[in-house]
């Protein structure tokens, strides 16, 4: 095994690593496939032979589901008491988290661990409750199934056709110690379900035509597998890299591709994609910028990117390297990522070329260890090459011309410098030592001005040091062929040292370049981390992108309604660039870039960048570069990759900010105005009480009323019970929003509230027409009777508030599979459209209703009392006309049937009364 020395920072990383880890307790997860494969079996099977072995294992929750050979693991071990919990009326069985951080045992096994606990309880999901036993430094026993994985959970949903709602985030299965595999085939499955060791039969048999089919069955057992084997794979890698391992493990297939400038580029990818879609791998495409390719002309610059683009698109992962040698850094990105294979166009460099190997033959030489690929290549016709894709413009051409001939002269003139200067010392030193200023001159015109000027140097000094210092002076010609090895070697370690200085040239610039981006990245994330408004974020954007790109910026963001506006004037100091709305969209809603450099709508000269955030797309950025190549460097592009992200973050940071201001506003809020109601209707309530009783007492007192005195007391009546009412609704507001409320569940007639709701409200309901639409064959449902009925009550009451005397009133319920339904209808004026989705808020009143008493809380309590019950309320206008409220309530399935021995009341379905 070919290792090498631990990189010293990593090595200490990995130590404090470990050190936290030893601090924490261990979890092992028991994976399966689906239900029925023995992951509970494993698991009780795993904790008696830690007890055999003497560890204390106690069973916080265990889920056998009936089964006895699984119930009877259970034998000897310490099962911690579960909490009770009341739920819906039903008594349940929970994890009880205080009791096994009380007792500490070294490893507990907690059941289920994507199962989502009971209301009330400290934490909603079960690995939470994994998560600080794990922080107690308490061991863990659990398991899952594949489907429970969130990022697996469309894919099941898919397979299956059954959505699954208990889920856990993909971290904490990845963060697992260690993940034991509970493997069975489908037909071992299957038979199990058939002898009723997974469910009951009853339950067996509904679940073999669902959800336990054949099909669904593989399917899982291959997400299963898949899932167990990336992750035995990671595990692999990162025990490569912490131990600095070299050699390739070809233990999964993955291709590298490396992307080069040549013809065939784009045949080159497309079989890398054929081949990694043949052996199911993950493939790499990389481009190695070398110093000699920096200096190529845009056109293939340009090819590259165009590559670089392409292999992504086909489901490569790509990747630009820095490096003065192709060959050394395809290694090593080969053996940092285990990379088994590398495919690579055959050279076609003439066979007299011995002296250069190609890039397989340096990758073979130097990795043996590795597979190298070679791909033909397409052959251009008549074996001429290929044009470039792109012809070069004039203007290219001038700049690429004029750049390199002022090097070249600059190189010349310093050689002749330096001959003068030498000339002027030959009287004091001999040829041999003059030879070295020769030489540094040489050196100097590599650092000034680049490889091909340093080549010309060196070719240049000895011509000159032949002429000026080689006897016969002024001559080419040599009378000591001894100074033909001089000029030899001179030349050699000219063109050497020109060579090198000029690579450090080149990695000193990409060392500088590199170090601006990151200082660029650390000022602008300091900066807006400061920012606390869209508006600041903006001005700090159009500042960087001035500094950074060269090119003038503007932030777009969304409405409420997710559509994108214009930048405002004070979002930026400078003009912004001119946008087009319908792209900006376009880019918002595909999350994907667009405009000058990219695939969609190249032509433009402004490129748009979708504003990414963990949550959600912030917004779009739009850039119009002044130098448009700016925007095509690879570097360039990652940075502006890195630009937005930071941008979409710090808009996403202000936007959850300021909803969390407001929503402590609202709490706040909310709870003075709780109070206030509180307070009101307590102190309130009995004086108006007191009022209502002596009104009505006044018409029995002697001597008798006059009729002018009895309206009076009718009237003064009439008021203090509508304060009562009002007083009535506001405590009962209070005292539902306070969750002080219990459900007093029983198995109620909904035929009997409605009676019992129309004769409470006889008196408002005076003048309508009550339809009454109760099938008598309604089963009965389980639910608080005095709120229900109050429901009933406060619809009645508010469809007899906006009807004209002689309207009808249609009160009726239908039974829907697994719950009943109820409506309200009307025949009054409806409901304003803009209000259909607020008439339910507190204090909210329509707008015909400024004439109508009360203060807008009715329909509040209604849907307060139907979401307490479990069911939903909503409104809607008629087509005919009108207003009708509907509102469900769960129906269980106990309830279904009426009770034994009970006859249901005979009276016609769609009977009408008159109130």
């Amino acid at each position: 095994m070919s290792e090498r020395r631990p990189d010293p920072d990593r090595l200490l990383e990995q130590l404090k690593r470990e050190e936290s880890r030893a601090q924490r307790g261990r979890l092992k997860v028991f994976f399966g496939a689906n239900a029925g494969v023995g992951k509970t079996y494993a698991m009780l099977s795993a904790g008696q032979a830690l007890r055999r072995e003497g560890k204390e294992v106690v069973a916080g929750i265990v889920e056998t589901h009936g089964r006895n050979e699984t119930e009877a693991l259970l034998a000897g071990l310490e099962v911690l008491p579960s909490r009770r919990v009341d739920y819906q009326g039903k008594q349940l069985r929970e994890f009880d988290l205080d009791a096994a951080l009380r007792r500490h045992p070294a490893v507990l096994l907690v059941d289920e661990l994507a199962h989502d606990n009971l209301p009330g309880s400290r934490h909603p999901k079960r690995w939470q409750d994994v998560e600080e036993l794990l922080d107690a430094g308490i061991d863990v026993y659990s398991t899952l199934n594949v489907q429970h994985l969130e990022s697996l959970n469309d894919v099941v949903g898919q397979v299956t056709g059954v959505r699954v709602r208990e889920t856990i985030p993909d971290k904490v299965f990845e963060n697992a110690d260690e993940v034991a595999l509970i493997d069975l085939t489908p037909d071992e499955l299957l038979t199990r379900l058939r002898d009723g060791k997974v469910y009951l039969p009853e339950q067996a048999q509904v679940a073999a035509r669902n959800f336990f089919r054949k099909g669904n069955l593989i399917a899982l057992r291959e997400l299963a597998l898949r899932q167990t084997a990336d992750r035995v794979d990671e595990q692999m890698r990162a025990y490569r890299l912490d131990r600095s391992i070299r050699q390739v493990w070809p233990a999964k297939e993955r291709l590298l591709v490396c992307v080069g400038t040549g013809p065939g580029m784009e045949k080159l990818i497309r079989e890398a994609a054929r081949l990694a879609g043949r052996l199911e791998a993950e493939w790499y495409a990389v481009y190695v910028e070398t110093p000699a390719l920096q200096r190529l002309p845009e056109t293939r610059r340009n090819r590259v990117l165009r590559m670089a683009r392409l292999a992504q698109e086909m489901g490569a992962e790509t990747e630009t390297l820095t490096a003065p040698e192709p060959a050394e850094a395809l290694i090593e990105y080969a053996r940092s990522n285990n990379i088994t294979r590398i495919l690579v166009g055959r050279d076609r460099s003439p066979r007299w070329r011995f002296w250069a190997p190609t890039l397989s033959e340096r990758i073979g030489r130097r990795a043996p260890d590795l597979d190298v690929v070679l791909v033909g290549l397409e052959e251009p016709p008549g074996g001429a090459r290929p044009a470039p894709a792109e012809p070069e413009t004039e203007e290219g051409l001038r700049d690429r011309r004029k750049i390199p001939l002022r090097r070249y002269g600059h190189a010349a003139l310093t050689c002749l410098a330096t001959t003068a200067v030498a000339f002027a010392l030959r009287v004091w030193f001999d040829p041999a030592n003059i030879v070295m200023l020769f030489l540094l001159s040489v050196v100097l015109v590599a650092v000034w001005y680049g490889r091909r000027p340093a080549i010309l140097a060196a070719f240049l000094n000895v011509a000159l040091f032949d002429f000026f210092f080689v006897p016969p002076t002024f001559t080419m010609g040599v009378h000591d062929v001894q100074y033909l090895l001089t000029f030899a070697v001179m030349l050699a370690v000219a063109l050497v040292i020109g060579h090198l200085t000029s690579d450090l040239r080149y990695q000193a610039r990409v060392a500088i370049h590199r170090e601006r981006r990151a200082r660029v990245l650390y000022e602008l994330g300091r900066e807006l981390s400061g920012a606390i408004s869209p508006g600041q974020i903006a001005g700090i954007c159009d500042r960087y992108s001035e500094e950074t790109f060269r090119a003038v910026a503007a932030i777009m963001l969304p409405d409420a309604e997710g559509r994108i506006q214009p930048p405002g004037p004070e979002s930026s100091a400078t003009p912004n660039p001119v946008v087009d709305l319908g792209t900006a969209q376009w880019v918002f809603d595909r999350n994907q870039p667009a405009g000058f450099g990219t695939d969609t709508l190249p032509g433009i000269p402004v490129q748009y960048v979708p504003l990414k955030a963990p949550g959600h797309v912030r917004g779009v950025l739009a850039l119009q570069p002044s130098n448009p190549r700016l925007l095509l460097v690879p570097e360039q592009r990652r940075l502006l990759e890195t630009f937005a992200a930071l941008i979409g973050i710090a808009l996403e940071r202000v936007h959850y900010a300021e909803m969390a201001q407001g929503a402590l506003l609202q709490i706040e809020s909310e709870r003075l105005r709780s109070s206030l109601l509180s307070a009101l209707s307590h102190d309130l309530r009995t004086p108006m009480t007191s009022v209502l009783g002596l009104a009505e007492s006044l018409p029995m007192t002697t001597p008798t009323l006059s009729q002018q005195q009895r309206e009076m007391v009718d009237a003064i009546r009439e008021e203090a019970a509508r304060m009562s009412t009002l007083m009535t609704n506001l405590l009962e507001m209070a005292r539902l929003e306070s969750g002080e409320v219990r459900l007093n569940r029983q198995w109620q007639r909904l035929d009997e509230l409605a009676d019992a709701a129309l004769r409470g409200r006889g008196e408002a309901l005076r003048g309508r027409r009550i339809e009454l639409k109760v099938p008598p064959d309604l089963p009965m449902a389980r639910l608080d009777a005095v709120l229900i009925e109050r429901v009933l009550a406060n619809l009645l009451e508010n469809a007899a508030k906006y009807t004209p005397p002689g309207s009808r009133i249609r009160l009726g319920a239908r039974n829907a599979e697994d719950h009943l339904e109820v409506f309200v209808a009307d025949e009054g004026p409806g409901i304003p459209p803009e209000m259909l989705d607020t008439i339910f808020d507190k204090f909210t009143r329509a707008n015909m209703e400024s004439a109508q008493p009360g203060v807008g809380l009715g329909l509040s309590i209604c849907r307060a009392i139907v979401e307490a019950h479990g069911g939903i309320i909503q409104a809607r206008n008629l087509p005919e006309g009108g207003a009708e409220f509907r509102f469900t309530l769960p129906l269980s399935t106990e309830g279904s049937q009426r009770a034994p021995g009970e006859v249901p009341e005979a009276r016609a379905e769609g009977g009408e009364r008159r109130a």
